[in-house]
Protein backbone atom coordinates (compact mmCIF):
# COMPACT_ATOMS: atom_id res chain seq x y z
CA UNK A 1 0.00 0.00 0.00
CA UNK A 2 1.10 3.21 -0.89
CA UNK A 3 2.41 6.07 1.75
CA UNK A 4 -0.54 8.48 2.82
CA UNK A 5 -0.03 12.17 1.42
CA UNK A 6 0.45 14.81 4.27
CA UNK A 7 -3.03 16.32 3.78
CA UNK A 8 -3.58 17.35 7.46
CA UNK A 9 -1.68 18.13 10.49
CA UNK A 10 0.89 15.99 11.75
CA UNK A 11 0.52 14.04 14.20
CA UNK A 12 0.82 15.39 17.85
CA UNK A 13 2.62 14.09 21.01
CA UNK A 14 0.15 12.61 23.56
CA UNK A 15 -0.90 15.74 25.87
CA UNK A 16 -0.42 17.89 23.52
CA UNK A 17 -3.54 17.34 20.95
CA UNK A 18 -5.93 20.07 19.47
CA UNK A 19 -9.15 21.58 20.08
CA UNK A 20 -11.97 19.57 21.18
CA UNK A 21 -13.85 17.99 18.45
CA UNK A 22 -15.97 15.77 20.61
CA UNK A 23 -17.61 17.53 23.66
CA UNK A 24 -20.80 15.50 25.63
CA UNK A 25 -21.57 16.90 28.55
CA UNK A 26 -24.41 15.23 31.14
CA UNK A 27 -25.18 12.85 28.21
CA UNK A 28 -28.36 10.84 29.09
CA UNK A 29 -30.36 8.68 26.08
CA UNK A 30 -33.38 7.41 27.54
CA UNK A 31 -35.94 4.76 24.92
CA UNK A 32 -39.51 4.40 25.55
CA UNK A 33 -41.60 1.96 24.37
CA UNK A 34 -45.13 2.64 25.77
CA UNK A 35 -44.54 2.89 29.57
CA UNK A 36 -41.90 1.30 29.78
CA UNK A 37 -38.51 2.91 29.66
CA UNK A 38 -34.79 2.49 28.67
CA UNK A 39 -32.04 4.59 30.11
CA UNK A 40 -28.70 3.66 27.77
CA UNK A 41 -26.62 6.81 28.41
CA UNK A 42 -26.76 7.49 31.91
CA UNK A 43 -25.21 11.07 32.37
CA UNK A 44 -22.11 10.91 30.26
CA UNK A 45 -19.48 13.08 30.09
CA UNK A 46 -16.92 12.86 27.55
CA UNK A 47 -13.99 14.95 25.69
CA UNK A 48 -12.23 14.12 22.45
CA UNK A 49 -9.64 16.03 20.85
CA UNK A 50 -8.56 17.40 17.40
CA UNK A 51 -5.60 14.62 16.68
CA UNK A 52 -6.80 11.87 19.10
CA UNK A 53 -7.23 8.08 18.29
CA UNK A 54 -9.55 6.64 21.09
CA UNK A 55 -11.36 3.37 20.98
CA UNK A 56 -14.52 2.77 22.45
CA UNK A 57 -15.57 -0.83 24.38
CA UNK A 58 -17.92 -2.42 26.59
CA UNK A 59 -20.03 -5.61 27.10
CA UNK A 60 -23.45 -5.87 25.16
CA UNK A 61 -25.81 -3.75 26.38
CA UNK A 62 -23.41 -1.30 27.67
CA UNK A 63 -24.73 1.67 25.98
CA UNK A 64 -21.86 1.98 23.39
CA UNK A 65 -23.84 1.62 20.48
CA UNK A 66 -26.04 4.28 21.75
CA UNK A 67 -22.78 6.26 22.25
CA UNK A 68 -21.72 5.94 18.56
CA UNK A 69 -24.83 6.97 17.47
CA UNK A 70 -25.27 10.09 19.13
CA UNK A 71 -21.35 11.05 18.44
CA UNK A 72 -22.00 10.30 14.49
CA UNK A 73 -25.54 12.83 14.54
CA UNK A 74 -27.28 9.74 14.09
CA UNK A 75 -29.34 9.86 16.99
CA UNK A 76 -30.23 12.92 19.67
CA UNK A 77 -29.61 12.58 23.47
CA UNK A 78 -32.68 12.92 25.58
CA UNK A 79 -31.04 16.07 27.88
CA UNK A 80 -27.51 16.98 28.14
CA UNK A 81 -25.49 18.54 25.45
CA UNK A 82 -23.44 17.57 22.25
CA UNK A 83 -20.96 19.70 20.60
CA UNK A 84 -19.21 18.46 17.49
CA UNK A 85 -16.36 20.60 15.79
CA UNK A 86 -17.83 23.80 17.28
CA UNK A 87 -21.39 22.83 16.66
CA UNK A 88 -24.06 22.76 19.16
CA UNK A 89 -26.18 19.79 18.01
CA UNK A 90 -28.45 19.68 20.54
CA UNK A 91 -31.57 21.24 18.87
CA UNK A 92 -30.78 20.67 15.29
CA UNK A 93 -33.43 19.52 12.31
CA UNK A 94 -32.88 16.03 10.71
CA UNK A 95 -31.68 18.16 7.62
CA UNK A 96 -29.09 19.96 9.53
CA UNK A 97 -28.11 16.83 11.33
CA UNK A 98 -27.64 15.24 7.59
CA UNK A 99 -25.53 18.42 7.05
CA UNK A 100 -23.28 17.64 9.94
CA UNK A 101 -22.53 14.25 9.27
CA UNK A 102 -21.87 14.98 5.81
CA UNK A 103 -18.98 17.38 6.45
CA UNK A 104 -17.55 16.68 10.02
CA UNK A 105 -17.85 13.56 10.07
CA UNK A 106 -16.15 10.20 7.82
CA UNK A 107 -17.96 7.15 8.67
CA UNK A 108 -16.42 3.49 8.29
CA UNK A 109 -18.56 0.75 8.85
CA UNK A 110 -18.75 -3.29 9.59
CA UNK A 111 -20.15 -3.63 6.25
CA UNK A 112 -18.62 -1.66 4.42
CA UNK A 113 -21.86 -0.06 2.93
CA UNK A 114 -20.55 0.29 -1.05
CA UNK A 115 -22.92 -0.04 -3.73
CA UNK A 116 -22.23 -2.67 -5.74
CA UNK A 117 -23.23 -1.57 -9.23
CA UNK A 118 -20.77 1.51 -8.89
CA UNK A 119 -16.81 1.03 -9.31
CA UNK A 120 -14.66 2.37 -6.48
CA UNK A 121 -13.85 5.74 -7.45
CA UNK A 122 -18.27 6.33 -7.79
CA UNK A 123 -18.40 5.41 -4.14
CA UNK A 124 -15.68 7.21 -3.08
CA UNK A 125 -17.44 10.28 -4.57
CA UNK A 126 -20.75 10.20 -2.74
CA UNK A 127 -20.31 12.28 -0.03
CA UNK A 128 -19.09 14.70 -2.37
CA UNK A 129 -22.68 14.69 -4.43
CA UNK A 130 -24.21 15.04 -1.28
CA UNK A 131 -22.40 17.91 -0.57
CA UNK A 132 -23.08 19.12 -4.64
CA UNK A 133 -19.50 19.52 -5.27
CA UNK A 134 -19.08 19.92 -9.13
CA UNK A 135 -18.50 16.45 -11.07
CA UNK A 136 -15.22 17.21 -12.17
CA UNK A 137 -13.98 18.19 -8.76
CA UNK A 138 -15.83 14.89 -7.53
CA UNK A 139 -13.97 12.60 -9.53
CA UNK A 140 -10.48 14.21 -8.91
CA UNK A 141 -10.74 13.28 -5.17
CA UNK A 142 -12.32 10.44 -5.77
CA UNK A 143 -9.29 9.10 -7.71
CA UNK A 144 -6.67 11.22 -4.93
CA UNK A 145 -8.53 9.63 -1.97
CA UNK A 146 -8.35 5.73 -3.19
CA UNK A 147 -4.36 6.81 -4.35
CA UNK A 148 -4.02 7.53 -0.55
CA UNK A 149 -5.44 4.27 0.69
CA UNK A 150 -3.33 1.96 -2.34
CA UNK A 151 -5.64 1.49 -4.19
CA UNK A 152 -5.23 3.61 -6.89
CA UNK A 153 -4.91 0.93 -9.86
CA UNK A 154 -8.16 -0.21 -8.85
CA UNK A 155 -10.35 2.76 -9.31
CA UNK A 156 -12.86 0.91 -11.99
CA UNK A 157 -13.49 -2.14 -10.10
CA UNK A 158 -16.46 -2.86 -8.66
CA UNK A 159 -16.83 -3.59 -5.10
CA UNK A 160 -17.64 -7.37 -6.23
CA UNK A 161 -14.05 -7.65 -7.80
CA UNK A 162 -11.86 -6.54 -4.71
CA UNK A 163 -11.11 -8.32 -1.66
CA UNK A 164 -12.61 -7.99 1.85
CA UNK A 165 -9.55 -5.48 2.73
CA UNK A 166 -9.95 -3.88 -0.50
CA UNK A 167 -13.63 -2.94 -0.22
CA UNK A 168 -12.63 -1.48 3.55
CA UNK A 169 -9.93 0.62 2.30
CA UNK A 170 -12.45 1.65 -0.70
CA UNK A 171 -14.88 2.27 2.61
CA UNK A 172 -11.90 4.75 4.31
CA UNK A 173 -11.27 6.16 1.11
CA UNK A 174 -15.05 7.44 1.13
CA UNK A 175 -14.70 8.33 4.95
CA UNK A 176 -11.28 10.92 3.97
CA UNK A 177 -13.11 12.15 0.72
CA UNK A 178 -14.96 15.13 2.28
CA UNK A 179 -11.85 15.96 4.23
CA UNK A 180 -14.45 15.44 7.95
CA UNK A 181 -13.14 16.69 11.13
CA UNK A 182 -13.14 13.19 12.29
CA UNK A 183 -13.29 9.55 11.20
CA UNK A 184 -15.87 7.51 13.18
CA UNK A 185 -15.00 3.55 12.80
CA UNK A 186 -18.31 1.13 13.76
CA UNK A 187 -16.17 -2.16 14.08
CA UNK A 188 -14.62 -1.51 10.69
CA UNK A 189 -12.39 -5.37 11.36
CA UNK A 190 -15.47 -7.05 12.11
CA UNK A 191 -16.19 -9.07 8.52
CA UNK A 192 -11.99 -9.23 7.73
CA UNK A 193 -9.28 -11.76 7.91
CA UNK A 194 -6.46 -11.68 10.23
CA UNK A 195 -4.35 -10.27 6.89
CA UNK A 196 -6.75 -7.19 5.80
CA UNK A 197 -7.20 -6.45 9.48
CA UNK A 198 -3.80 -5.68 10.02
CA UNK A 199 -4.05 -3.65 6.49
CA UNK A 200 -6.65 -1.99 7.64
CA UNK A 201 -5.14 -1.19 11.22
CA UNK A 202 -2.10 -0.07 9.66
CA UNK A 203 -4.16 2.73 7.54
CA UNK A 204 -5.66 3.81 10.86
CA UNK A 205 -2.10 4.17 12.15
CA UNK A 206 -1.36 6.37 9.17
CA UNK A 207 -4.43 8.40 9.54
CA UNK A 208 -3.38 8.80 12.92
CA UNK A 209 0.11 9.60 12.40
CA UNK A 210 -1.16 12.33 9.82
CA UNK A 211 -3.20 14.08 12.62
CA UNK A 212 -6.30 12.61 11.63
CA UNK A 213 -9.04 12.13 14.41
CA UNK A 214 -10.02 8.86 14.66
CA UNK A 215 -12.89 7.01 16.76
CA UNK A 216 -13.09 3.54 16.67
CA UNK A 217 -15.89 1.42 18.43
CA UNK A 218 -14.72 -2.28 18.58
CA UNK A 219 -15.43 -5.41 20.91
CA UNK A 220 -11.60 -6.60 20.22
CA UNK A 221 -9.05 -5.73 22.59
CA UNK A 222 -6.28 -5.92 19.93
CA UNK A 223 -8.13 -3.81 17.47
CA UNK A 224 -8.87 -1.25 20.49
CA UNK A 225 -4.42 -1.24 21.84
CA UNK A 226 -4.31 0.08 18.26
CA UNK A 227 -5.54 3.01 19.99
CA UNK A 228 -3.95 5.71 21.82
CA UNK A 229 -6.44 5.48 24.56
CA UNK A 230 -9.61 3.15 25.49
CA UNK A 231 -12.82 4.24 26.87
CA UNK A 232 -14.59 1.59 28.42
CA UNK A 233 -18.28 1.70 28.76
CA UNK A 234 -20.83 0.12 31.00
CA UNK A 235 -24.51 0.59 31.90
CA UNK A 236 -24.67 3.38 30.04
CA UNK A 237 -21.65 5.56 32.45
CA UNK A 238 -18.14 5.70 30.96
CA UNK A 239 -15.96 4.02 33.74
CA UNK A 240 -13.56 5.53 35.79
CA UNK A 241 -9.65 4.96 34.87
CA UNK A 242 -9.33 1.97 37.33
CA UNK A 243 -12.36 0.25 36.15
CA UNK A 244 -11.28 0.87 32.41
CA UNK A 245 -7.91 -0.97 33.68
CA UNK A 246 -9.33 -3.81 35.44
CA UNK A 247 -11.91 -4.43 32.30
CA UNK A 248 -9.17 -4.31 29.95
CA UNK A 249 -7.62 -6.84 31.96
CA UNK A 250 -10.19 -9.38 31.47
CA UNK A 251 -11.24 -8.79 27.83
CA UNK A 252 -8.80 -11.09 26.11
CA UNK A 253 -10.19 -14.32 25.19
CA UNK A 254 -12.73 -15.79 26.95
CA UNK A 255 -12.66 -12.65 29.27
CA UNK A 256 -16.13 -11.60 28.53
CA UNK A 257 -15.69 -8.39 27.06
CA UNK A 258 -17.57 -9.03 23.44
CA UNK A 259 -20.31 -6.76 22.52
Amino acid sequence: MSALAPTVQPHMPEGEYGEPVIQLTAARKVYRSGTIEFEALRGVDLEIRQGEYVAIMGPSGSGKSTLMNILGCLDTLTTGHYRLAGHDVDDLDEAELAEIRNKEIGFVFQQFNLLPSLEAWRNVELPLMYGRVPSHERRARAERALERVGLGSRLANKPGELSGGQQQRVAVARALVAEPTMILADEPTGNLDSVSTRDVLGLFDELHELGRTIVLITHELEVAQRARRIVWVRDGVIADPAETARAIGHAGPGGGAAA
